[in-house]
């Protein structure tokens, strides 16, 4: 297999983001991997983080809201395949809180870490997988993907023979 390190991709609107979500997930069950993932989602206020894991949450069989966990710092969800974390520390303070909360029991077989401002809690979270970075393009996006690690260029390589 070719390495291949970087993908992006013009998401024009959320039912899009929603779809591209689904599309990583389909990937990712190709993949059929036992190993904890990593996604770090990297984007200004508004540019769809929380879009994008809705979409990956709900394609791996979650049927209810999936809200952003701004104020509880991660929501769980514990699907057939999967336990899916969904992170966000904006308005983490200080990175030790994640200490307090047991944050490297969080990164086990079989689960998928989405991790919304993964800035704020550098040093102590697990290396991302992949670098997902979502950019403004006018009132749409660029989605881009950087592998950073063997199973984020596994993915993009699937992702790209899909596309």
């Amino acid at each position: 297999m070719t390495n291949v390190s970087c993908y992006s991709q013009y998401i024009p609107d959320e039912n899009a983001m929603c779809q591209f979500g689904a599309q990583l997930v389909s990937v990712i069950n190709e993949l059929n991997t036992q190993k904890a993932i990593t996604f770090y989602l990297n984007g200004d206020l508004g540019t769809g983080k929380t879009t994008l894991s809705r979409g990956i949450i709900q394609a791996l069989g979650h049927h209810g809201n999936v809200k952003s966990p701004t104020y509880t710092l991660v929501e769980e969800y514990h699907l057939p395949n999967k336990t899916v974390y969904h992170f966000d520390l904006y308005r983490l303070s200080d990175p030790e809180e994640l200490e307090f909360m047991g944050i490297r029991d969080y990164f086990n077989n079989n689960c998928l870490c989405l991790i919304e401002w993964a800035e704020k809690g550098q040093g102590l979270l697990a290396e991302a997988d992949l670098l997902v970075n979502i950019i403004y393009a006018d009132s749409a996006r660029n989605i881009e993907l950087i592998a950073n690690t063997t199973l984020g260029e596994q993915i993009i390589a699937k992702l790209t023979q899909t596309t």
